[in-house]
């Protein structure tokens, strides 16, 4: 594998992209549209936004990155990639999803609903941006790229429809999504060393520490982990309660799948032994499971696009892994 071929791999964390680029598809399904040459224009879109932040968060993070020697192999730190080189790839990852709503409208009216659409895309670069710049010296600002992530899914409703109850269900699900993967998950899985460079994050402040191979978790972070993925169960069952159409089998899968995802939850949160590449498989598993939920909630909107939707993100990081060097299901993070 070219070594500078499985950097850039890395750094665009494009084996990733199949699940973090799927919110404004998701946003545009949620509001009745299925034509395949808009959700194309849209995950393309979430695929330039996912990119943005990754890069600019990495690049960021590049002095603080070269303290600790198991990060000191991510691309901008080993030198791989110049750092010049992550500027340029995020600033064009800034410019592309705006060209490509042009795409999307060409030919049309710029109405209320466009307008407000550009406007969640702008307010999610803002946010996005300072959490990558300023997010490890400002406690809470998991909540800021949370959001940004929210108005990322907003906008693929926004830009071909009016959002419903649908929609907002699955922006406050995003928001919760979000927030755990960045709070409790990348809290956990960085706590050895985060508080080695200054961090301020949730998770230090709640109390998480590392101590040899001991890992200490206050039980006030664990009710805030489970309380995030408690209410994401409880919001997943409200469209049906308000109407949505379902399959008598979707229920009990979604059952399932949420029981799987609070397993891992106990797991990741009651863990008494440091390990990062089991606190890394745990969060993949937990990642994967994840994005089943919300196509699974569509079945009965969508029928058998469902299924691909489902398969796309391992699928996607089954064919893209490769470019990468890493071994399959261990990833780097």
């Amino acid at each position: 594998m070219n070594e500078k071929v499985a950097a850039y791999a890395k750094l665009l964390r494009l084996p990733g992209l199949g699940g973090l680029a799927i919110p404004p598809v998701f946003g545009a399904i949620s509001v009745g549209v299925y034509d395949f040459y808009d959700l194309s224009l849209l995950f393309l879109i979430g695929c330039f936004t996912a990119i943005f932040g990754f890069v600019l968060n990495d690049y960021a993070d590049v002095e603080l990155d070269s303290l600790v020697p198991e990060l000191r192999k991510k691309p901008l730190v080993s030198g791989l990639i110049e750092r010049k080189n992550a500027v340029a790839i995020s600033m064009v990852c800034a410019i592309l999803p705006f060209l490509l709503a042009y795409m999307l409208w060409e030919g049309q009216m710029l109405d209320e609903t466009k307008f407000a659409a550009i406007l969640s895309l702008v307010i999610a670069g803002i946010l996005g941006t300072f959490y990558d710049i300023y997010g490890k010296k400002v406690p809470g600002s998991d909540f800021a790229v949370a959001l940004s992530m929210s108005l990322v899914f907003l906008f693929g409703a926004l830009a071909v429809g009016t959002p419903t109850l649908l929609t907002w269900i699955i922006f406050l699900l995003t928001f919760n999504q979000t927030l755990h993967m960045n709070a409790v998950e990348g809290g956990i899985k960085d706590a050895d060393h985060d508080f080695m460079m200054g961090v301020k994050n949730i998770a230090l402040t709640a109390g998480v520490k590392v101590e040899g191979r001991r890992i200490s978790i206050p039980w006030h972070f664990r009710i805030f982990g489970m309380g995030i993925r408690i209410s994401s169960l409880l919001l997943i069952f409200v469209p049906f309660i308000y109407g949505l159409d379902y399959l008598i089998w979707q229920i009990p899968l979604l059952l399932a799948l949420m029981a799987m995802v609070i397993f891992i939850e106990i797991k990741l949160l009651w863990m008494k032994k440091f390990d990062r590449e089991r606190i890394r498989r745990l969060i993949a598993a937990a990642a994967f499971t994840r994005y089943s939920i919300v196509p699974v909630m569509l079945v009965s909107k969508i029928g058998e696009i469902s299924l691909f939707l489902i398969a796309l993100p391992m699928l996607w990081y089954i064919a893209f892994t490769p470019l990468t060097g890493v071994r399959m299901f261990h990833p780097e993070m």
